[in-house]
């Protein structure tokens, strides 16, 4: 406790030392005051690099790359245009994760659920809502991205930025195009619908073999297991990917980039709220059930997550909190587990702001059309990577590929996106406890007496702590 005490104590003198270096900075001209506010600033770097070794978080050393590579491109513009090949060999090993990870965890996701007759009415139900709820979530962060224009006047360099919109295909050809002729070519090409549509078909013939089908379905959760601590691995090189990444942007577009970032985070956020207010009260409204008592429920949880920027750190202690709120245990077992593979809906919401802003930022204009076609990619592309590190990312550069959007910009976004996951993570996880809650009432289970009675023994115990 006293080393996160000191750490935590070196975050506000930085934080000053890096405001005062950029005002300095702004307001002196002259070669002595570019010096003193160069100083300061590498002074700031210097105290939150001790502070990130005392915390020994891939997140927060992300945040200090971030601050380090504006503070290189700034300093040493020549410098930081020769480090782009950092950046680059992330992007490289994130494409090698995203077709194994996809069709592993999508394949997993569908079977692991066990027999799609056995679960009946429940299964149907619950996809019906989370496919609704997720393509609105979709939809919402389109607009917002749209109405904001967070990345129009970046002005990235891209190799692909053409300033006009990506060839527009009919749509007889897109629908042909989703479907794979060869697996082995999709995953070669990043071709990431295709592997989408065989992993969720091969993901429901299994489900349908039963127990013939245990041996693969092994075989599928073994290749997402590996997967994973892959690409755990690969992110401990994400700090240095975005530091690069970012220097190479300053030096390259200038300061003025990070005025576009917070404009993203703020219309993130904004996007977040219009979801919670406009499309989850209402669901909790519909299904008569009260908003004050579900957030109480869930605050617990959606704090954890918030600050632990991992939704699934919450799930144990929601899935308990849900129980207790009247929602019977076997639905909560069905629904928030699958909620994770199907149901991300802070993920959805910026997951197409970011796929319109990476656009925006390559000077790219995308029409209605091209815009609903991210939509449709992004409602398959979207399913089975909850759990993973930068799980959205994967996401992304998938997009992006089968959209032939340039990826420079995807490395601005990843030096923001730890600000954005504590949202991101919190809403991901206060959307499937209201889909449990949905799924119950719409079985005609909630605040059954079974779910009562786990209540008043949540209670109890509570009482006793």
């Amino acid at each position: 406790m006293e080393n996160e005490r000191i750490g935590l104590g070196l975050v506000w003198p930085a934080a000053v030392l890096l405001v005062a270096g950029l005002m300095v900075g702004a307001l002196q001209h002259g070669a002595a005051g570019q010096v003193v506010a160069e100083v300061l600033r590498c002074a700031a770097v210097l105290l939150l690099a001790f502070f990130a070794l005392r915390r020994r978080s891939v997140t927060v050393w992300i945040v200090v790359a971030m601050v380090a590579g504006v503070e290189l491109g700034l300093d040493a513009p020549k410098v930081a245009l020769g480090m782009r090949f950092l950046s680059d060999i992330f992007l490289r090993l994130i494409k090698t994760i995203v077709g194994p990870l996809i069709l592993g965890t999508l394949v997993s996701g569908i079977a692991g659920h066990g027999d799609l007759k056995r679960v009946g009415r429940m299964a149907w139900k619950s996809l019906v809502y989370f496919e609704v709820v997720t393509t609105l979530a979709l939809v919402i962060g389109l607009v917002a991205i749209n109405v904001s224009k967070a990345g129009v006047g970046m002005s990235i360099p891209t190799a692909a930025a053409s300033g006009v919109a990506a060839p527009m295909i009919h749509w007889t050809e897109f629908v042909t195009h989703i479907f794979p002729e060869n697996l082995a070519k999709s995953l070669v090409e990043g071709q990431i619908l295709q592997v989408s549509v065989f992993a969720v078909l091969f993901g429901i013939a299994l489900a349908m073999l039963g127990e013939r089908g245990a041996p693969v379905l092994r075989l599928a959760e073994g290749l997402s297991e590996v997967m994973f601590k892959f690409t755990n691995i690969v992110m401990y090189f994400a700090p240095v990917a975005v530091g690069a990444a970012l220097a190479y942007t300053v030096a390259q577009s200038g300061v003025s980039v990070l005025l576009n970032l917070g404009k993203l985070v703020a219309t993130y956020y904004a996007a977040l709220g219009v979801l919670a207010l406009g499309v989850l009260v209402p669901v909790l409204l519909l299904c008569r059930v009260s908003v004050r008592g579900f957030a109480r429920a869930v605050a617990e949880p959606a704090s954890l997550a918030f600050a632990t920027s991992a939704s699934e750190a919450g799930l144990p202690r929601a899935m308990e909190a849900m129980e207790a709120f009247g929602v019977p245990r076997e639905v909560v077992a069905f629904v928030m587990p699958a909620g994770y593979s199907f149901n991300m809906d802070g993920a959805a919401v910026y997951l197409t702001m970011a796929a319109i802003f990476v656009a925006q930022a390559a000077g790219m204009h995308l029409g209605l059309g091209e815009q609903i076609t991210i939509v449709l990619i992004l409602m398959l592309a979207s399913k089975g990577v909850s759990g993973v590190p930068r799980a959205t990312l994967m996401v992304l550069m998938a997009t992006a590929t089968s959209l032939r959007l340039p990826p420079e910009p995807i490395f601005v976004i990843l030096g923001i996106d730890a600000v954005m996951d504590m949202g991101r993570s919190a809403m991901n996880l206060a959307g499937n406890c209201v889909a449990s809650v949905v799924v119950a009432r719409w079985e005609g289970v909630f605040g059954s007496e079974a779910a009562s009675a786990v209540a008043l023994e949540g209670v109890a115990s509570g009482s006793e702590v």
